[in-house]
């Protein structure tokens, strides 16, 4: 039988980088907020169960009211990033086997990606993520001094979905208390594989207000390339 695969989004952040106002997640982006179009690029991927969102704690009635009509729970999430994930990690139905964790940031991410992700898990890996190369020169530095030029051969941008096996991610979660950045460093420091898959431009992080611009250039594109 295969897997059925959940999709946990982190949503309680504040965003402070993308100025005063709403939490991230629920700015708005042509008209609608990020977590909303994320949740129906998700949707539009054929694999996609059960989704479960970890909304600020003052805004899971609000974030409720937006999720209408597209099958998603909605918990209250926690202070930081790892203990939101946990939490919605707990409310998925003990069915789902495999489990995606995505940032609601990423609102533009092609189903494509999230489809590549499934397959991979499916394929036997544990953990699995989406990256780009790095297209910049890397530098390492120290104060103010640059130290060496990175060699960016082997380095690599890292996107959502990020995709498990779930007992892996419920391991990962009950055994590394250290902060990190992504679930996927959790599975590291497990000293478990973590394979990629390729990512996509458009799954790019909306971090900053010129992010945003970005975005509404991304969706006018694909408006264009909708038409007949």
């Amino acid at each position: 039988m295969t897997a059925t695969v959940g999709v946990l989004l982190p949503a309680a952040g504040r965003g402070e980088r993308l100025g005063p106002g709403a939490p991230k997640a629920l700015r708005a982006l042509a008209g609608e907020p990020l977590l909303v179009r994320a949740v129906r690029g998700l949707r539009a991927a054929p694999s996609v169960g059960p989704v479960v969102v970890a909304a600020p704690a003052s805004e899971v009635g609000a974030v409720a009211d937006l999720m209408a009509g597209l099958d998603v729970v909605v918990v209250a999430g926690g202070a930081e990033r790892q203990e939101s994930v946990a939490l919605a990690l707990a409310a998925l139905p003990p069915g789902v086997g495999l489990v995606l964790v995505h940032d609601a940031a990423r609102c533009l991410t092609p189903p494509s990606v999230v489809e590549a992700v499934v397959a991979a898990l499916r394929g036997g890996a544990v953990a699995v993520v989406p990256v780009l190369p790095v297209a910049d020169t890397v530098k390492l530095v120290e104060g103010d001094r640059v130290v060496r030029t990175v060699d960016r051969a082997s380095l690599r941008a890292v996107q959502t979905p990020q995709g498990f096996a779930r007992g892996v991610l419920e391991r990962a979660h009950a055994e590394v208390r250290t902060a990190v950045t992504d679930d996927a460093s959790m599975v590291e420091a497990l000293g478990l594989p973590v394979m990629t898959v390729p990512g996509h431009e458009e799954a790019f992080k909306v971090t900053r207000p010129l992010d945003l611009l970005l975005a509404e250039a991304v969706l006018s594109a694909r408006t264009l390339r909708a038409r007949p």
